[in-house]
């Protein structure tokens, strides 16, 4: 695959799903491997993933099978609560929480924040320059000050070279991330947590793109969508109620900034009193 041109982004999860079908069937029996992806408790999404993933198995190796369909449904996510994607982002360690924060406020994929070294960094600037993920363009997303400065922590302690990766693999990231939330929502009784998947983190970033833009392309653009068909998701998930928004005031230039800071944005201007707010 990789002299065919694919990315290493591509390649790695194809080859981990075809070494986890190699330990469960011989994949030179297709007939097996479609019967075993068939009786496995997969989601159809997966089951689809799996099948493309043995296709170029099956081209590579000679090997003659009829492919299985696995449709996908389009379905429609809720989108978390930005209080308890924080909460469980602030539990993390110091390595992992540089990472979803990456994910949250950049619109970073897993995959993506695995393949960062520093060269990917301007960190005067506080931009990142991800390696593109499947067939994605290219984009550069600004971190928060908070962001980078953990960051700037993070490789100092770690005393990385330049093409060293800074952050454990997409998979590792994800594990982690279920078991924190997971051991948090038994902890704190908050079941809600459970229902947070680390990739809601990057529908997070793409929501509030296009909440605060209502522009579909520049959030096009901003999530490195090839096909707007995939942007389109984020529009029914901005319909916000009231009682999930905080409002503060800032009666002079100086609140005003600050508020910014704290992720607020601008709405209206009242009494010569200007007011923001930003989602709970």
């Amino acid at each position: 695959m990789k002299n065919d041109g694919y990315s290493e982004t591509t390649i790695e999860p194809i080859g981990r799903r075809l070494r986890t079908l190699a330990k469960q069937v011989d994949l030179n029996l297709p007939q097996k491997v479609k019967e075993h992806i068939a009786r496995q408790n997969w989601s159809t999404a997966y089951k689809e993933n799996v099948v493309n993933a043995y296709c170029h198995y099956a081209e590579t190796h000679n090997v003659q099978w009829q492919k299985p369909i696995y449709l996908r449904a389009s379905s429609l996510k809720k989108l978390p609560l930005e209080s308890d994607i924080d909460f469980v982002i602030n539990h993390a360690t110091p390595k992992s929480m540089v990472a979803y924060r990456l994910i949250k406020e950049c619109g970073l994929r897993p995959i993506e924040v695995e393949m960062l070294t520093q060269k990917h960094f301007d960190l005067e600037q506080g931009v990142v320059y991800p390696e593109i993920a499947k067939g994605s363009e290219p984009r550069a997303p600004r971190m928060k000050g908070e962001t980078l400065a953990m960051l700037k922590a993070l490789i100092g302690k770690q005393k990385l070279g330049l093409n060293d990766r800074i952050f454990s693999s997409s998979l590792t990231l994800q594990k982690n991330w279920n078991k924190l939330r997971n051991s948090l929502a038994l902890r704190y009784s908050k079941p809600e947590l459970r229902q947070i998947r680390l990739y809601d983190l990057r529908h997070f970033y793409g929501s509030m793109i296009y909440q605060k833009t209502k522009d579909i392309v520049h959030t096009q653009r901003m999530m490195g969508h090839k096909n707007i068909k995939n942007t389109l998701r984020y529009i029914h998930l901005v319909g916000f109620r009231e009682d999930e928004w905080t409002c503060k005031v800032a009666k002079d230039l100086q609140e005003a900034m600050n508020l910014i800071e704290q992720g607020f944005e601008y709405v209206t201007e009242m009494d010569g009193i200007k007011i923001f707010r930003k989602r709970k």
